[in-house]
């Protein structure tokens, strides 16, 4: 008989961070970002809790990763310590062992409750250059009830609803072009800030003189009474 793995006892304390992907690093895929903070814990000497089994791992969860190529100000994951450490410590430790473009922003105590199920809306700034007023074919869009749009996916080709997870979205100049806020409910399956905006090329002309550029301000527990976007780190469930 195969020998039983080792039994790893379970983490004694859980820490939510909060991280951002800046500058040439919004580019870094989420595996790409997987393996640098794997390595950065490792060099900062986090006393990481494991998986059990034959192949184990260190307790992170990553939770609502943002596309390649855009940025963030607002990326979330959890970590299982082996022992109680203080979080002002492991912010410091683990924001100089990663590359300078992803910067830790806040370390806490991990309020309880699924981080994946407090992640249920976004807020993003999407710069897109040139000297046309979209306000018109922002107000054509909301006045839309349903955009269907497709994307490929690892099942392959799927069209989805693009406009009903759209809560608000306006246009306002910007550097060298026009800003679009928007705010976005997460859905199954999840739009994407350019899904929005080939749904736009879909009730008009969407004029713009160079690439998107997509950051995410907000990320959090999404409530539809008062139209915010929490805090997941100081939410409890």
């Amino acid at each position: 008989m195969r020998e039983q793995p080792e039994q790893q006892a379970p983490p004694v304390q859980r820490l939510r961070i909060r991280y951002a992907k800046r500058g040439r690093l919004r580019f870094t895929s989420h595996r790409d970002f997987s393996r640098a903070f794997e390595r950065a814990v490792f060099r900062a000497r986090i006393p990481m809790a494991y998986s059990s089994g034959f192949n184990p791992h260190p307790r992170i969860s990553y939770a609502g990763a943002s596309p390649t190529g855009a940025a963030s100000e607002a990326e979330y994951l959890e970590i299982g310590l082996a022992q109680v450490v203080d979080p002002a410590d492991v912010h410091r430790e683990l924001d100089e062992a990663l590359p300078e473009g992803l910067d830790v922003l806040e370390v806490v105590e991990s309020p309880g409750g699924s981080l994946s199920d407090q992640l249920t809306g976004s807020r993003w700034r999407i710069g897109l250059p040139g000297d046309a007023d979209l306000a018109p074919l922002v107000e054509r869009f909301l006045d839309q009830e349903t955009i269907l749009v497709e994307r490929m996916t690892k099942k392959g080709l799927r069209e989805f609803d693009a406009r009903g997870a759209v809560v608000s979205m306006r246009a306002e100049p910007g550097p060298g072009g026009t800003v679009l806020d928007l705010v976005l409910r997460h859905t199954v399956p999840a739009v994407r800030p350019d899904d929005v905006l080939t749904a736009m090329g879909k009730v008009g002309e969407l004029k713009h003189a160079g690439a998107p550029v997509l950051t995410r301000l907000e990320q959090g527990p999404f409530d539809e009474l008062t139209q915010t976007i929490g805090d997941p780190l100081h939410v409890a469930t």
